[in-house]
């Protein structure tokens, strides 16, 4: 049995699991107010910041895609979507752009649309 797609697997669910404690802040249509990526309570590896930096400036690229709400974290290939976006189109858009980044095996897309207002 191939183990590689369980250990992506198992990561994907552990960084589903940390991210879901991690409190974000920023934004902004660069990387320059982004975060950067976390992992499971370990610093993050240059890998893991290189992909993240890969999978960000792929979404800031796409045509009438707006990255300023979006979060992305990566660890081991695998690639956390978080954040608000404006439209339904815009979270599978941003799902579909991701998963073309060399380097990105699984993406864990939890976009949620923006409501705007306080509230």
């Amino acid at each position: 049995m191939n183990r590689k797609p369980v250990r992506v697997l198992l990561a994907a669910v552990c960084m589903t699991t940390a991210l879901s404690a991690c409190v974000q802040t920023g934004g902004g249509s660069s990387n320059a107010g982004a975060p950067p990526p976390v992992t499971s309570g370990k610093a993050a590896s240059q890998s893991d910041i290189n992909l993240s930096t890969a999978v960000r400036q792929a979404l800031d690229k796409a045509p009438g895609f707006n990255v300023s709400g979006v979060f992305v974290r990566a660890q081991d290939g695998a690639v956390i979507l978080t954040g608000t976006v404006h439209s339904a189109d815009q979270i599978r858009q941003a799902e579909q752009i991701a998963r073309t980044v060399p380097g990105v095996l699984v993406v864990v897309n939890k976009l949620t649309l923006w409501h705007g207002g306080n509230g």
